[in-house]
């Protein structure tokens, strides 16, 4: 096993005017990891990229030992009955995995997506399969990786509880380039009480259960504005929600986070953003 080392927290990053403004923002907010979007993340339009640019923010993360990571549009959804979404979908990741690797990303975060109303959540299933393994068969060993990230829930969720992730990953033969990334305030909406004692532990070791060791490869760390179970995503600073600051402690000392980093997507500024990633570095150290 890897030397314990202090996860690195960081944010996601505005990347208007260009991928290294981000890291810039990521500087004055004292992050240590980043996540970015390569694209609208509320659109399907791929954006080219500089390669000059790529480079000189791959260079500056390495660098700065600053672990990079895309999160694909909002929009994808393997689980749509919509033709046209299908295809939009696959475009969309391969696109962001591409983009991911020129910037020496780890990997790209994906919603689980749905089966939206009148579709039936096995069919959804099978096109997950359909649609997504041959996405993933096209993946170097050495490019990032696709880590699914289980939503609030509500609706026809694919991937809302970490024991959904179990047949998630069984269509897509547990391919050795997927993972997770563990959002607290979707697991929190969708049922696993991270405000009780052992609630966060508990959480990971179910994780750990269903997909395995060395799955978890990134964590969002955010509050929730809403009660448990509440299928709601709204993301609250750390500390000020209902899941509250105590439990992130107990996050950071699971075996599941060992060397993972962790990245928050609270709302508000720079100065907010700074004081979470404060907040978070001294529940880690402590």
């Amino acid at each position: 096993m890897p030397p314990r080392k202090p996860s690195p927290v960081g944010s996601h990053v505005p990347v208007a005017g260009g991928l290294v403004k981000g890291l810039a923002y990521a500087h004055e907010i004292g992050a240590a990891a980043v996540q970015v979007f390569v694209s609208n993340p509320r659109g399907w339009a791929p954006s080219a990229g500089d390669p000059a640019r790529d480079e000189e923010f791959r260079g500056l993360c390495t660098d700065r030992s600053i672990p990079a990571y895309v999160h694909a549009p909002y929009l994808v959804n393997f689980g749509s009955p919509t033709e046209a979404t299908l295809k939009k979908s696959v475009d969309a990741v391969a696109h962001a995995l591409r983009r991911g690797a020129a910037i020496g990303a780890r990997g790209v975060v994906v919603h689980g997506g749905s089966a939206v109303a009148g579709a039936h959540r096995d069919q959804a299933m099978r096109q997950l399969r359909e649609h997504l393994l041959p996405v993933l068969d096209t993946l170097p060993s050495d490019g990032p990786r696709l880590l699914i990230e289980p939503t609030a829930g509500g609706g026809q969720a694919l991937a809302a509880t970490v024991q959904d992730l179990g047949p998630y990953f069984d269509q897509l033969d547990g391919h050795e380039m997927l993972g997770v990334c563990l959002d607290t305030c979707h697991a929190f909406a969708a049922g696993h009480d991270l405000a009780a004692p052992g609630g966060m532990k508990k959480t990971l070791d179910a994780l750990v259960r269903t997909v395995g060791r060395g799955r978890l490869a990134l964590v969002h760390a955010n509050d929730s504005k809403d009660p448990l179970g509440s299928t709601r995503d709204r993301h609250e600073a750390i500390g000020q929600g209902q899941i509250g600051k105590d439990p992130f402690a107990e996050l950071f000392r699971h075996p599941a986070t060992r060397n993972v980093p962790v990245v928050v997507e609270t709302p508000g500024d720079a100065s907010t953003h700074r004081r979470d990633i404060e907040l978070l570095c001294s529940l880690r150290d402590a």
